[in-house]
C-alpha cells in the first residue's frame, strides 16, 4: 500500500485497504450472481461545498439499475460521518455504510442507511 501526504498533514492511501478489498470481492460475487449489475471503486468525487469533497468507496448499480453509494468502514473519522450525511441530502443516490461483522456474529456485512 502506498501513502501520499494530504494538504492537512494526514497520509492519503493509494489503492484499497484490506477491508475494502474484501468488500470488493463480496460485490464481485453479487455481480457474478446477478444481484448487482456493476460496481466501481472510488469512481467519482462528489462536491459538497466550495473546497469540500467526498469520494465514496464504491458506486454500485443494483439489478434494477439504480445507483447506490457504499462506504466501507472499520471505524469513523470525525469528518466522514458528516460528509456522508451531507452527500445523502444533496445527491439522488442511496447511501449506505457497511461494516464487516465478526464470525461470532454470523459474519457478512452490516449495513447502516443514510436517507
Amino acid at each position: 500500500m502506498t501513502f501520499r501526504t494530504r494538504a492537512h498533514g494526514r497520509p492519503r492511501r493509494v489503492g484499497m485497504n484490506t477491508l475494502e478489498a474484501a468488500y470488493a470481492a463480496y460485490l464481485e460475487s453479487l455481480r457474478t450472481h446477478g444481484s448487482i449489475l456493476w460496481y466501481s471503486y472510488e469512481a467519482l468525487k462528489l462536491r459538497l461545498a466550495d473546497n469540500t469533497f467526498y469520494t465514496p468507496d464504491f458506486f454500485v448499480m443494483t439489478s434494477t439499475g439504480s445507483l447506490e453509494v457504499h462506504e466501507v468502514k472499520g471505524f469513523w473519522e470525525d469528518d466522514a460521518r458528516v460528509k456522508i450525511k451531507v452527500a445523502a441530502e444533496k445527491f439522488p443516490f442511496r447511501f449506505v455504510a457497511v461494516k464487516r461483522q465478526s464470525k461470532a456474529d454470523g459474519g457478512g456485512w452490516s449495513v447502516e442507511n443514510f436517507d
